[in-house]
């Protein structure tokens, strides 16, 4: 079916297009809910109650087309129109955020009362403008609406139990998968870098074995981190965005001490080096104490002796 201007749309296929519309928009906010459901439990409660107020719209909508048309409603879509606003797919929209939802809502809102207020100045017949003034106001108001539903849902405790999920999943799909990948490419590539720079006293030498060590360390490690685990069971989330914060961290850890090593001088790039490799070491205790509960100074130490020992490890065989 080719678009048509809206302008050209009869008082039938505009009610049409409404009704199509609502019932769209009323399964979007069933799929709203359904998305949030297993994580936020109240806030999927408002949507399903925002799908029940769009279907109400549509049956109001139906009855008014029976009224003034007949029984056969055209099939007549946003996609039919020319310069209309097409909804994103719910598939496009996950892993969904509980801010993202809503304010993709509020935009849908605005769009419907946008619609009705278009429609009005093409339509003379007085019922259907009353319909479609009334229409516009509700959509208007279903701010006031959610705000109210959310009041009365989202209970303190519900908003408390709802952070404490997404900060949970926060740690389990982000921090853990990106401090493990940090750690590997921070402290595995220590020794074949230095141990590359120590045998030879040549910047390029370690520059190469470097850069080598942390891409073939990244892939390694991004492949591992999305086979290990489908995050069905664990609730870790998607297996191919936990490989990849695992394999960019990995492949960040091992390029931070390698680069300095583009300076020609052998001893300037390596004290350099080292200094990079104290922030890289600081910056796992820091996450490690932030994120993973561990006291600062457990952390630190352990952190701290690990890395010396692989250092001085690469530096033992690369003067051998």
């Amino acid at each position: 079916m080719s678009q048509r201007n809206f302008t050209d749309l009869s008082e039938r296929e505009l009610l049409a297009v409404a009704i199509s519309n609502e019932e769209e928009d009323s399964r979007i906010f069933a799929d709203f809910a359904e998305g949030l459901r297993e994580n936020y439990a109240a806030s999927a409660q408002v949507f399903t109650e925002m799908a029940a107020e769009e279907n109400g719209h549509r049956r109001i909508l139906i009855d008014m087309f029976v009224s003034k048309f007949g029984d056969h409603i055209p099939l007549i879509r946003r996609q039919d129109i020319k310069g209309a606003i097409v909804r994103t797919p719910m598939w496009q929209l996950r892993p969904l955020s509980v801010e993202a939802v809503r304010q993709r809502a509020r935009q849908m809102e605005q769009d419907a009362a946008q619609f009705y207020r278009r429609a009005l100045t093409q339509v003379t017949d007085a019922a259907i403008r009353k319909l479609l003034g009334d229409l516009a106001e509700a959509e208007d108001a279903h701010d006031a609406t959610a705000a109210a539903l959310e009041t009365k849902l989202l209970t303190p405790d519900a908003k408390a139990e709802e952070h404490d999920n997404e900060q949970r999943r926060f740690v389990l799909q982000i921090i853990q998968p990106g401090l493990v990948g940090l750690m590997d490419g921070s402290v595995s590539t220590l020794a074949p870098v230095f141990t590359a720079a120590f045998a030879t006293h040549n910047s390029l030498d370690g520059l190469l074995v470097g850069l080598a060590a942390s891409v073939g360390a990244g892939i390694s490690m991004a492949f591992a981190e999305a086979l290990a685990d489908d995050g069905k069971l664990s609730g870790r989330g998607s297996p191919v965005l936990r490989g990849a914060v695992t394999g960019v961290m990995t492949l960040l850890g091992g390029i931070g001490h390698t680069l300095p090593y583009l300076i020609h001088d052998f001893w300037t790039a390596t004290v350099l080096a080292l200094v990079v490799v104290a922030i890289e070491l600081s910056a796992i205790a820091y996450i490690q104490w932030r994120f993973m509960e561990t006291p600062p100074f457990s952390a630190m130490a352990k952190v701290m002796l690990g890395g010396a020992l692989v250092l001085a490890a690469g530096i033992a065989i690369g003067n051998a």
